[in-house]
């Protein structure tokens, strides 16, 4: 009977040092990768290839104002950034899901999209965007009822359409609607206004951006909703550079010219 007794509290004494075992790895993992990313260390981000000068793919490398600025706010934060091509209709829920941990692709922040993630505080603003075929005779948002209207699907211009009874046509990425505007089977694409610019430009001719107007809410990151320790920390790392002159340097490169709205702060200046 001694000897069961001996045997019962030995393997009682077994059974509590695994479990300390247990909860001090897991104190261990939780200290190794605070902010839950998918690799301890380095923030996995959801970007696009095909809309610059926002994000977009140059000699194999993701770069762009939203990316460029990404990679300097991990730095101040002490991570690695590991950029990866999705579409834009797909990269809120990915990043929901945590099959990211940050999605940038100058998100307009909106009331339906934090229903869904969660966003660090803005660091852009940004503009609707006209975008038509060479000759159209259409120039401003007015002009757009019964026209064949082309968006990139999920985005703020899809809203904006579709709140305007326009009936968009929806296309996954900005390649598709400038392709539809090259051939003239859209009339007109709502853009972001800095991408419909840039689109124009590289068009030779083809294509025209006619009219902007000013979104009334900045963009930011994504991360997921129970991430509030990511998010504070891409929050604290932002301000610093914006402070450090990082974040002026990267508009100047980037919009060349393009006046800062009085009315949009930057980071947790926009907060207050």
């Amino acid at each position: 009977m001694r000897k069961l007794t001996a045997i019962t509290a030995a393997a009682a004494a077994l059974l509590a040092l695994a479990a300390c075992g247990g909860e001090s790895g897991t104190a261990t993992a939780a200290a190794d990768n605070p902010y839950k990313l998918l690799q301890p260390g380095t923030l996995r981000a959801g970007t696009l290839t095909d809309a610059p000068p926002n994000v977009y793919l140059k000699d194999g490398k993701f770069t762009g104002f939203d990316n460029d600025l990404l990679t300097a706010v991990a730095t101040r934060a002490g991570l690695k950034v590991e950029f990866v091509g999705t579409d834009f209709s797909a990269l809120l829920s990915q990043v929901a899901n945590k099959k990211f941990d940050v999605g940038s692709s100058s998100i307009t922040v909106t009331e339906a999209r934090k229903k869904t993630v969660d966003f660090t505080n803005g660091y852009d603003f940004g503009y609707l965007g006209l975008d038509v075929p060479a000759g159209s005779p259409i120039k401003s948002f007015s002009e757009l009822a019964g026209k064949r209207v082309v968006v990139v699907q999920g985005t703020v211009q899809d809203d904006y359409a579709t709140q305007n009874n326009l009936n968009p046509v929806r296309v996954p990425d900005y390649n598709g609607a400038v392709n539809q505007l090259k051939a003239k089977t859209a009339d007109a694409w709502i853009s972001p206004a800095e991408i419909g610019e840039k689109s124009a430009k590289d068009s030779n001719g083809k294509i025209q951006l006619v009219e902007k107007q000013l979104s009334s809410a900045p963009t930011a990151f994504a991360v997921a909703k129970d991430n509030p320790a990511l998010r504070e920390a891409l929050n604290k790392a932002l301000d610093q550079v914006i402070q450090d002159g990082t974040w002026k340097k990267l508009l100047d490169q980037y919009y060349p010219g393009r006046p800062i709205p009085d009315s949009f702060k930057p980071g947790s200046q926009g907060q207050g």
